[in-house]
Formats: C-alpha cells, sequence, structure tokens
C-alpha cells in the first residue's frame, strides 16, 4: 500500500515539474502600418498562381492589420460559401495574431482546446495565414474552396511571395 502511494505522489510531483518546465510561448508580434493594395495584389498573385496549378477553384481574401478586407478574389465557379470562409479566416488570424491552424489544433485535442468554440467570430479551420512584415503584423490571408490543408498550402504560397 505505501509503495501504491510513493509511486501515486511521484508521478504527481514528476507530472507538476513537467509542467513547470516548460518555456513560455514567444510573445504575439505586435501589429504595423496596414498592409496596401499593391503588397495584397503580390501575394494574391503567388495565392492564385498556386491554386490554378492545382486546379483548385479557392477564394483568397487579404485584410489589413485592423481587419478590414483590402482584397477578395473568388476563382470562377468556386462555392460561394467559401467567401465568408475566407473572409473569416483571415479575420482570425488577423485579430488573434495566429494561424487557424492553431485553433484547429486546438479543438481537435478536446478538453481545455474545445475552449475556442467560445472566442467571438473566431473560425477554428485551417487556411488563415497572419501577414508579417519586419516582424509586424500588417493583415492577414484566408483562403477557402477545397480542404483546409489544401486552403493552407494556397495561403503559404502566397505569403513565400514576400521572400522574393
Amino acid at each position: 500500500m505505501k509503495t501504491k502511494l510513493l509511486i501515486a505522489l511521484l508521478a504527481v510531483s514528476l507530472s507538476s515539474l513537467a509542467q513547470q518546465a516548460q518555456p513560455a510561448p514567444a510573445p504575439a508580434p505586435e501589429y504595423g502600418a496596414p498592409i496596401g493594395l499593391e503588397t495584397a495584389k503580390k501575394i494574391a498573385a503567388a495565392a492564385e498562381a498556386f491554386a490554378k496549378e492545382k486546379k483548385w477553384p479557392v477564394v483568397i481574401v487579404i485584410v489589413d492589420s485592423g481587419s478590414n478586407l483590402v482584397l477578395l478574389h473568388k476563382f470562377d465557379n468556386t462555392q460561394i460559401g467559401s467567401i465568408d470562409v475566407a473572409i473569416g479566416k483571415a479575420k482570425t488570424a488577423n485579430n488573434f495574431k495566429r494561424t487557424t491552424k492553431a485553433f484547429e489544433d486546438a479543438l481537435r485535442g478536446g478538453g481545455v482546446g474545445a475552449r475556442v468554440l467560445s472566442l467571438p467570430g473566431a473560425v477554428t479551420i485551417d487556411g488563415g495565414e497572419p501577414i508579417v512584415v519586419d516582424g509586424k503584423i500588417v493583415g492577414a490571408i484566408g483562403v477557402s474552396g477545397v480542404q483546409a490543408s489544401q486552403d493552407a498550402e494556397v495561403a503559404k504560397a502566397g505569403l513565400a511571395s514576400l521572400n522574393k
């Protein structure tokens, strides 16, 4: 009986140490000046080229650092519902300073992660990415129309244009 009690106490102690040993997450970047139309067009053009190559009908949305719509590009024959989803993904990535994949993963984990469902306006589906320039969030891109992981590929292809 003493052995079981000792093992239980040891397990609790180790669990507590493991939780304390995790480093604090890096602070989220600050917001910068809102993204301009020319930069938004550059990102959208790269995202569009990638999606066209894959033959993926999508909606590409860019919002500025205030979550105001800067650009909306809908491919022909893309489902209409993807317009609102792409806008939601872009606004979520901007407003919460993280990818929408982070919310999808938290939700998938269940338990405490399910609390993301209570965040007002949060779209918890992959495909939304903050746009970071010089270490500051200047806006976000949201893509919708195909599978969420494919939407994210399109968004990341657009962001890759910033490094060229």
